[in-house]
């Protein structure tokens, strides 16, 4: 099934931590659409778990996104 491009933004958003001042950037979030929606689906439009839960799968996630994860604190 395609997820929306607007569906994997959102998606991505949450996938940053929320104590980032401006909130991710689209380069960012494009970075960890895939890996949000593969390992913490479940989590979407719930910022604190779905940051938890990348964090939990640090080592699964693209190299991309992992150092997205890490330079937030993760």
């Amino acid at each position: 099934m395609k997820i929306s491009v607007l569906a994997a933004l959102l998606l991505a958003a949450t996938a940053l931590p929320a104590a980032a001042q401006s909130g991710p950037t689209l380069q960012e979030q494009m970075a960890c659409r895939g890996d949000a929606s593969k390992f913490c689906a479940e989590h979407v439009g719930k910022p604190p778990q779905m940051n938890a839960c990348l964090r939990e799968n640090k080592s699964k996630l693209s190299d991309a996104c992992r150092k997205v994860v890490e330079s937030h604190g993760g």
